[in-house]
């Protein structure tokens, strides 16, 4: 657990008291104000391997939002307090463990909301809060099976909502951009490279069909690695071999690859799909280098540092000036839900009785530091797109920024790059682009 978690925010002093829960090592965080303190509370509960990089984002994104709400009087004027659970699962997915920790936060804790990040053992744990009826929001996990199940079975599954992509989504802004691309470049040999786990098995397969067959793309090479892979160099050499002119992405740990790209000076572009910590993030230019400059990555507005709201700027500036450190992707992810969706829910329903909230929650329609417009489909998925109805308010978008001389501009949807005045780069080494 962070140890900074005691600070000032707008005058107001707040007191962090971290309590070793007697059943299985829980850790509860209580914000306590001295002035004018509701001893009714809202528990909001964390359910990440707390001490990895992504759920000790999730836990310092739940914890802000706590700290600004609270600063600035709660929720129906009831303190917000967080409780965290660790399902440890840097080491491989445990479902016990998962189990155990979300068990604690149901029953020992007794939250009244949870947020966290579902794996793979996203069905056990829709069971669970459907047993106990506590709303679940999913903020990694990007399964379309998950959200399926609140269409298949309404009144047993309606708990779960999901404010992350899904795996439908991240396909289709992978084609919708790489049909973009060829627009703006002629380029039509197309490569993917992947790791070889669950969450790109489906997007891979997906792009074998549709890239030649719908799109009429040239599919000229498919790279698919072990997990922990550090040397690219034979899939580099094989994909430049096939005469690749833009290559996707799916890799989680991809610091290697990158490097790898930008010291053989590979004939290519990296553009769309996903790479992941160290590429993605704010610091992404010194971790790599400067490597990773001419290299297209998905990223979120805060992350990228784009002003798409009114809130984004702010809200990035007041994360780092709290923790030291630029938010996460999955940490930007937990914070808009307690920050903006799940306290706006609350207040429109006056009352945090789960039926009302999910009610609420289907009818949300209000801007983030993320979204313009952010609504929920009818199966509890982040709605994403542009906005047919108003163009000034899009919902989510799929968002891809290249790096540039240290700073990632906009590349995709054309409407956002137009907005920012970018234009996409070619690297300044030979490629077909000469």
């Amino acid at each position: 657990m962070d140890s900074k978690a005691i600070t000032k925010i707008q005058s107001i002093i707040l007191i962090a008291i971290i309590i070793i829960a007697a059943v299985g090592g829980g850790v509860t965080y209580v914000l306590l104000s001295g002035e004018g303190q509701s001893s009714e509370t809202i528990k909001i509960g964390v359910l990440a391997d707390l001490d990895a990089y992504d759920g000790k984002g999730i836990w310092q994104g739940v914890v802000f939002a706590a700290e600004q709400l609270n600063a600035k009087g709660g929720i129906l004027g009831k303190h917000v307090e967080i409780v965290g659970q660790d399902t440890d699962i840097s080491t491989g997915v445990d479902a016990s463990k998962i189990n155990a920790a979300l068990t604690r936060l149901l029953t020992f804790n007794k939250v009244d909301f949870i947020i966290g990040m579902a794996a793979s053992v996203g069905f056990m744990i829709q069971d669970l809060i459907a047993e106990h009826k506590r709303l679940f929001f999913e903020v990694a996990s990007t399964e379309d099976s998950y959200t399926q199940r609140v269409l298949d079975d309404y009144d047993t599954y309606k708990y779960f909502f999901r404010v992350a992509f899904n795996a439908t989504s991240i396909f289709q802004g992978i084609t919708d951009a790489l049909v973009l691309l060829r627009e703006q470049t002629g380029f039509n040999k197309v490569g993917y490279i992947g790791e070889d786990s669950g969450w790109t098995k489906g997007i891979m397969e997906g792009l074998d069909y549709v890239l030649p067959q719908i799109y009429g793309f040239d599919l000229v090479y498919k790279g698919i690695f072990p997990p922990g892979t550090v040397d690219f160099t034979s899939y580099f050499a094989a994909a430049e071999t096939a005469g690749v002119e833009i290559l996707v992405p799916l890799i989680g740990g991809a610091i290697p690859f990158v490097k790898e790209y930008h010291d053989r000076q590979s004939p290519m572009v990296i553009y769309g799909g996903f790479l992941g910590a160290g590429v993605t993030d704010p610091q992404g230019w010194e971790i790599t280098d400067g490597k990773c400059e001419y290299i297209s990555v998905s990223s979120t507005p805060v992350l990228a540092g784009y002003p798409l709201t009114s809130k984004t700027m702010p809200v990035r500036e007041a994360y780092i000036n709290r923790w030291g450190e630029n938010p996460k992707w999955f940490g930007g992810n937990a914070y808009e839900v307690l920050r903006y969706i799940l306290s706006d829910a609350i207040e429109r329903a006056g009352t945090i009785e789960p039926d009302a909230v999910i009610e609420a929650l289907e009818q949300v329609s209000i801007e983030t530091a993320n979204a313009r417009n952010f609504v929920f489909t009818s199966s509890h998925d982040l709605m994403m797109g542009e906005n047919p109805n108003n163009p000034d308010a899009d919902y989510v978008l799929a968002l891809l920024f290249q790096w540039i001389d240290g700073k990632q501009v906009p590349v995709y949807p054309k409407k956002i790059m137009e907005e920012a005045g970018a234009t996409y780069t070619y690297p300044d080494w030979p490629g077909p682009w000469d």
